[in-house]
């Protein structure tokens, strides 16, 4: 099973204000690299790519119409890691972060298995160039997932309320 083969419930990087960094950094790359070449001096070069490797780091916020996370009847889809089978998860978790002034909401999904007999398709190996991109997801040395809710087109709460009715109805 390919990554874009995934049907169920999907969701995907909103349309909002967390694009508008990965836009700037771009077009900030643009104009130094233009004028590294025009004035032929190191640093305008150097700031150029600089800023340009935060624009391509922060590209997959760009893909707004391309599934990120979603569940079906086969386990949790996460872009860049895997399938992770119902049997698998031990818990679904929100768990709320203060950074601050504001609070991150993160979905940490716990397992009961090593992770190699947890993942039904496992996706983490990925082209050179993408390695080098942004991930949704992070893992601790506790075996559980995280993965921020906030650049997605839905809220925390729901995505959340999905995830884990659909653990709760396929899990075996």
């Amino acid at each position: 099973m390919k990554e874009d083969d995934f049907k169920g419930y999907t969701v995907a990087y909103g349309r909002d204000e967390t694009q508008f960094p990965a836009y700037l950094f771009g077009v900030l790359s643009a104009i130094m690299l233009a004028a590294g070449i025009y004035t032929l001096q190191t640093i305008w070069f150097a700031l150029g790519i600089a800023f340009g490797g935060f624009a391509f780091y922060n590209f997959p916020l760009l893909e707004t119409g391309r599934p990120v996370i979603g569940a079906n009847e086969y386990g949790i889809f996460i872009q860049g890691f895997g399938i992770i089978r119902w049997s698998a998860v031990d818990k679904v978790a929100l768990v709320p972060i203060a950074v601050r002034v504001l609070t991150i909401h993160e979905l940490q999904i716990g397992l009961k298995a090593p992770l190699g007999k947890a993942l039904i398709s496992d996706w983490r190996r990925q082209a050179w160039w993408r390695q080098l991109m942004r991930l949704p997801w992070s893992m601790t040395h506790q075996n559980i997932i995280r993965i921020n809710l906030e650049p997605f087109d839905q809220p925390p709460e729901e995505i959340h309320r999905t995830v884990e009715r659909m653990w709760k109805h396929y899990r075996s």
